[in-house]
Protein backbone atom coordinates (compact mmCIF):
# COMPACT_ATOMS: atom_id res chain seq x y z
CA UNK A 1 0.00 0.00 0.00
CA UNK A 2 1.76 3.24 -1.23
CA UNK A 3 1.00 5.79 1.63
CA UNK A 4 2.35 8.89 -0.23
CA UNK A 5 -0.23 7.74 -3.21
CA UNK A 6 -2.94 7.70 -0.70
CA UNK A 7 -2.75 11.31 0.78
CA UNK A 8 -2.09 12.35 -2.20
CA UNK A 9 -5.59 11.69 -3.69
CA UNK A 10 -6.82 12.61 -0.28
CA UNK A 11 -5.57 16.15 -0.65
CA UNK A 12 -7.13 16.20 -3.89
CA UNK A 13 -10.08 15.28 -2.51
CA UNK A 14 -10.05 17.70 -0.09
CA UNK A 15 -9.16 20.55 -2.01
CA UNK A 16 -11.76 19.27 -4.72
CA UNK A 17 -14.73 19.45 -1.92
CA UNK A 18 -13.63 22.79 -1.13
CA UNK A 19 -13.57 23.96 -4.64
CA UNK A 20 -16.95 22.53 -5.58
CA UNK A 21 -18.79 24.79 -2.95
CA UNK A 22 -19.56 27.61 -5.28
CA UNK A 23 -20.65 25.78 -8.39
CA UNK A 24 -22.70 24.02 -6.00
CA UNK A 25 -24.06 27.32 -4.73
CA UNK A 26 -24.43 28.78 -8.33
CA UNK A 27 -26.41 25.12 -9.39
CA UNK A 28 -28.64 24.56 -6.88
CA UNK A 29 -31.56 25.96 -8.00
CA UNK A 30 -34.99 25.21 -9.44
CA UNK A 31 -35.13 23.76 -12.71
CA UNK A 32 -37.48 27.53 -13.77
CA UNK A 33 -34.61 29.36 -12.39
CA UNK A 34 -31.19 30.73 -13.69
CA UNK A 35 -28.03 29.85 -12.30
CA UNK A 36 -27.52 31.95 -9.48
CA UNK A 37 -24.64 34.91 -10.55
CA UNK A 38 -24.07 36.33 -6.78
CA UNK A 39 -22.65 35.46 -3.83
CA UNK A 40 -24.97 35.02 -0.74
CA UNK A 41 -24.43 38.64 0.23
CA UNK A 42 -25.18 39.40 -3.50
CA UNK A 43 -21.92 40.40 -4.89
CA UNK A 44 -21.20 39.36 -8.25
CA UNK A 45 -19.20 36.47 -8.86
CA UNK A 46 -15.73 37.08 -11.43
CA UNK A 47 -16.48 35.90 -14.73
CA UNK A 48 -14.48 32.39 -15.96
CA UNK A 49 -13.61 29.84 -13.44
CA UNK A 50 -12.90 32.33 -10.84
CA UNK A 51 -16.83 32.52 -10.81
CA UNK A 52 -17.27 28.59 -10.21
CA UNK A 53 -14.34 27.28 -8.10
CA UNK A 54 -14.10 28.17 -4.36
CA UNK A 55 -16.51 28.82 -1.41
CA UNK A 56 -19.84 30.24 -2.18
CA UNK A 57 -18.64 33.06 -0.35
CA UNK A 58 -16.71 35.86 -2.22
CA UNK A 59 -13.65 37.26 -0.99
CA UNK A 60 -16.01 40.48 -0.57
CA UNK A 61 -17.93 38.40 2.40
CA UNK A 62 -14.76 37.99 4.59
CA UNK A 63 -15.30 40.09 7.34
CA UNK A 64 -12.34 42.91 8.16
CA UNK A 65 -10.38 42.52 11.26
CA UNK A 66 -10.87 45.27 13.81
CA UNK A 67 -8.27 45.84 16.49
CA UNK A 68 -9.27 45.63 19.86
CA UNK A 69 -8.49 49.33 20.68
CA UNK A 70 -7.45 52.54 18.29
CA UNK A 71 -4.04 53.42 18.00
CA UNK A 72 -3.08 56.86 19.08
CA UNK A 73 -4.16 60.27 17.27
CA UNK A 74 -6.71 57.86 15.52
CA UNK A 75 -9.11 60.66 15.40
CA UNK A 76 -12.90 59.86 15.73
CA UNK A 77 -14.01 56.32 14.92
CA UNK A 78 -15.90 56.29 11.73
CA UNK A 79 -20.06 56.83 10.89
CA UNK A 80 -22.15 53.39 11.46
CA UNK A 81 -23.14 51.82 8.30
CA UNK A 82 -26.15 52.93 6.46
CA UNK A 83 -26.10 49.43 4.80
CA UNK A 84 -29.40 47.39 5.68
CA UNK A 85 -28.73 44.23 8.07
CA UNK A 86 -28.27 41.14 6.53
CA UNK A 87 -31.31 38.48 6.79
CA UNK A 88 -31.18 34.90 7.84
CA UNK A 89 -31.39 34.29 4.04
CA UNK A 90 -28.97 36.36 2.50
CA UNK A 91 -25.89 36.31 5.00
CA UNK A 92 -23.13 34.94 3.76
CA UNK A 93 -21.18 32.11 4.83
CA UNK A 94 -17.65 32.79 6.26
CA UNK A 95 -16.28 29.54 6.17
CA UNK A 96 -16.47 26.82 3.91
CA UNK A 97 -18.99 23.68 4.44
CA UNK A 98 -16.80 20.96 6.07
CA UNK A 99 -19.09 17.74 4.62
CA UNK A 100 -17.89 18.51 0.68
CA UNK A 101 -14.12 18.04 1.44
CA UNK A 102 -14.65 15.10 3.96
CA UNK A 103 -16.06 13.35 1.88
CA UNK A 104 -14.36 13.97 -1.29
CA UNK A 105 -10.80 13.37 1.10
CA UNK A 106 -12.24 10.01 2.28
CA UNK A 107 -13.82 8.65 -1.09
CA UNK A 108 -10.06 9.26 -3.16
CA UNK A 109 -7.94 8.28 -0.72
CA UNK A 110 -9.94 4.77 -0.32
CA UNK A 111 -10.07 5.16 -4.42
CA UNK A 112 -5.92 5.37 -4.27
CA UNK A 113 -5.77 2.15 -2.04
CA UNK A 114 -7.80 0.05 -3.54
CA UNK A 115 -6.85 0.66 -7.02
CA UNK A 116 -2.92 1.40 -6.64
CA UNK A 117 -0.93 3.17 -9.30
CA UNK A 118 -3.13 1.16 -12.52
CA UNK A 119 -3.81 3.89 -15.09
CA UNK A 120 -8.09 3.66 -14.49
CA UNK A 121 -7.12 5.96 -10.92
CA UNK A 122 -6.71 8.85 -12.77
CA UNK A 123 -9.88 8.64 -14.27
CA UNK A 124 -11.34 7.96 -10.84
CA UNK A 125 -9.94 10.86 -9.67
CA UNK A 126 -10.81 13.43 -12.46
CA UNK A 127 -14.17 12.50 -12.41
CA UNK A 128 -14.46 12.77 -8.62
CA UNK A 129 -15.33 16.36 -8.06
CA UNK A 130 -18.18 16.04 -10.73
CA UNK A 131 -19.90 13.18 -9.00
CA UNK A 132 -19.31 15.04 -5.64
CA UNK A 133 -20.34 18.24 -7.32
CA UNK A 134 -23.43 16.54 -8.64
CA UNK A 135 -24.23 14.36 -4.87
CA UNK A 136 -24.69 17.95 -3.20
CA UNK A 137 -26.16 19.70 -5.89
CA UNK A 138 -29.06 16.58 -5.86
CA UNK A 139 -29.05 16.62 -2.02
CA UNK A 140 -29.67 20.32 -1.90
CA UNK A 141 -32.78 20.74 -4.84
CA UNK A 142 -33.40 17.37 -6.32
CA UNK A 143 -31.74 18.04 -9.42
CA UNK A 144 -29.13 16.83 -11.26
CA UNK A 145 -27.69 19.50 -14.23
CA UNK A 146 -27.54 18.45 -17.75
CA UNK A 147 -24.11 20.69 -17.74
CA UNK A 148 -22.70 18.27 -15.31
CA UNK A 149 -24.10 15.02 -16.28
CA UNK A 150 -23.80 15.19 -20.37
CA UNK A 151 -19.82 15.91 -20.02
CA UNK A 152 -19.87 13.11 -17.51
CA UNK A 153 -21.05 10.53 -19.54
CA UNK A 154 -19.14 11.77 -22.02
CA UNK A 155 -15.76 11.62 -20.58
CA UNK A 156 -15.90 8.54 -18.33
CA UNK A 157 -15.86 6.46 -21.71
CA UNK A 158 -13.27 8.21 -23.23
CA UNK A 159 -10.79 8.69 -20.15
CA UNK A 160 -11.52 4.89 -19.87
CA UNK A 161 -10.62 4.58 -23.95
CA UNK A 162 -7.12 6.50 -23.12
CA UNK A 163 -6.44 4.21 -20.00
CA UNK A 164 -7.17 1.01 -21.77
CA UNK A 165 -4.35 2.25 -24.41
CA UNK A 166 -1.56 1.91 -21.05
CA UNK A 167 0.05 -1.17 -19.54
CA UNK A 168 -1.11 -2.01 -16.33
CA UNK A 169 -5.38 -1.95 -16.63
CA UNK A 170 -7.00 -4.35 -15.19
CA UNK A 171 -10.31 -3.35 -16.79
CA UNK A 172 -12.39 -3.40 -20.17
CA UNK A 173 -13.31 -0.70 -22.58
CA UNK A 174 -15.99 -2.55 -24.37
CA UNK A 175 -17.29 -3.89 -21.25
CA UNK A 176 -17.38 -0.47 -19.62
CA UNK A 177 -19.16 1.00 -22.86
CA UNK A 178 -21.59 -1.77 -23.13
CA UNK A 179 -22.27 -1.38 -19.06
CA UNK A 180 -22.87 2.31 -19.64
CA UNK A 181 -25.69 1.58 -22.02
CA UNK A 182 -26.96 -1.31 -20.33
CA UNK A 183 -27.20 1.03 -16.93
CA UNK A 184 -28.73 3.82 -18.99
CA UNK A 185 -31.08 1.70 -20.43
CA UNK A 186 -32.68 -0.11 -17.42
CA UNK A 187 -33.06 3.66 -15.61
CA UNK A 188 -34.63 4.37 -18.55
CA UNK A 189 -37.21 1.78 -18.55
CA UNK A 190 -37.70 2.79 -14.73
CA UNK A 191 -38.48 5.99 -15.43
CA UNK A 192 -40.68 5.24 -18.44
CA UNK A 193 -42.98 3.32 -16.06
CA UNK A 194 -42.70 5.43 -12.95
CA UNK A 195 -41.72 8.84 -13.86
CA UNK A 196 -43.21 9.93 -10.74
CA UNK A 197 -40.53 7.63 -8.94
CA UNK A 198 -37.35 8.14 -10.98
CA UNK A 199 -35.96 11.22 -12.72
CA UNK A 200 -34.48 11.67 -16.09
CA UNK A 201 -31.08 12.90 -14.30
CA UNK A 202 -31.07 10.03 -12.87
CA UNK A 203 -31.22 8.18 -16.52
CA UNK A 204 -28.02 10.48 -17.57
CA UNK A 205 -26.41 9.81 -14.70
CA UNK A 206 -26.42 6.44 -14.98
CA UNK A 207 -24.60 6.13 -18.41
CA UNK A 208 -21.08 7.13 -16.55
CA UNK A 209 -21.93 5.67 -13.31
CA UNK A 210 -22.67 2.11 -15.65
CA UNK A 211 -19.14 2.64 -17.57
CA UNK A 212 -17.73 2.89 -14.74
CA UNK A 213 -18.58 -0.01 -13.05
CA UNK A 214 -18.41 -2.18 -16.11
CA UNK A 215 -15.10 -2.00 -16.29
CA UNK A 216 -14.56 -4.66 -14.13
CA UNK A 217 -17.16 -6.58 -15.18
CA UNK A 218 -21.09 -7.32 -15.13
CA UNK A 219 -20.60 -8.51 -11.38
CA UNK A 220 -19.59 -5.47 -10.41
CA UNK A 221 -22.02 -3.57 -12.43
CA UNK A 222 -24.91 -5.56 -10.45
CA UNK A 223 -23.37 -5.25 -7.47
CA UNK A 224 -22.92 -1.49 -7.79
CA UNK A 225 -26.36 -1.15 -9.19
CA UNK A 226 -27.85 -3.19 -6.21
CA UNK A 227 -25.99 -0.92 -3.75
CA UNK A 228 -27.07 2.48 -4.96
CA UNK A 229 -31.00 1.17 -4.59
CA UNK A 230 -30.14 -0.68 -0.95
CA UNK A 231 -28.82 2.84 -0.19
CA UNK A 232 -31.77 4.76 -1.40
CA UNK A 233 -34.51 2.16 0.46
CA UNK A 234 -32.23 2.21 3.72
CA UNK A 235 -32.20 6.41 3.58
CA UNK A 236 -35.95 6.67 3.13
CA UNK A 237 -37.12 3.86 5.53
CA UNK A 238 -35.19 5.44 8.41
CA UNK A 239 -36.72 8.88 6.99
CA UNK A 240 -40.04 6.71 7.42
CA UNK A 241 -39.50 5.20 10.96
CA UNK A 242 -38.11 8.76 12.20
CA UNK A 243 -41.43 10.37 10.78
CA UNK A 244 -39.80 12.54 8.38
CA UNK A 245 -41.50 11.35 5.66
CA UNK A 246 -43.78 9.12 4.42
CA UNK A 247 -43.87 6.31 2.15
CA UNK A 248 -44.34 8.58 -1.56
CA UNK A 249 -42.24 11.40 -0.33
CA UNK A 250 -39.10 12.02 -2.82
CA UNK A 251 -35.45 11.48 -2.14
CA UNK A 252 -32.84 12.73 -3.88
CA UNK A 253 -31.57 9.71 -5.44
CA UNK A 254 -28.48 10.54 -7.14
CA UNK A 255 -26.36 10.48 -4.03
CA UNK A 256 -27.43 6.96 -3.87
CA UNK A 257 -26.65 6.23 -7.00
CA UNK A 258 -23.33 7.56 -6.49
CA UNK A 259 -22.33 5.84 -3.58
CA UNK A 260 -23.27 2.39 -4.86
CA UNK A 261 -20.86 2.94 -7.81
CA UNK A 262 -18.24 4.10 -5.47
CA UNK A 263 -18.57 0.53 -3.49
CA UNK A 264 -18.89 -1.32 -6.87
CA UNK A 265 -15.48 0.05 -8.44
CA UNK A 266 -14.16 -0.48 -5.08
CA UNK A 267 -15.03 -4.03 -4.52
CA UNK A 268 -13.70 -4.41 -8.40
CA UNK A 269 -10.68 -2.64 -7.74
CA UNK A 270 -9.66 -4.89 -4.87
CA UNK A 271 -11.20 -7.85 -6.86
CA UNK A 272 -8.30 -7.18 -9.64
CA UNK A 273 -5.14 -6.40 -7.55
Amino acid sequence: MDVTLIAAAALWGAVAGVLVQRAAYRLAVEPDEPWRAACPAGHPYAPGPRGWLGPAHCPVCAPAPRPATAPPGAGPPPPPSTAPPLTDRSRPRTRPAVVPPVVGAAACAVLAAATGHRPELAVWLLTGPVALLLAVVDRRVHRLPDPLTLPLAAAVPLLLGAAALLPGTAGSWRTAVLGGLVLGAAYLALFLVNPNGMGFGDVKLALPLGCALGWYGWDVLLAGAFAGFALGALYGLGLVVLRRAHRRTAIPFGPFMIGGALLGVLLGALAHR
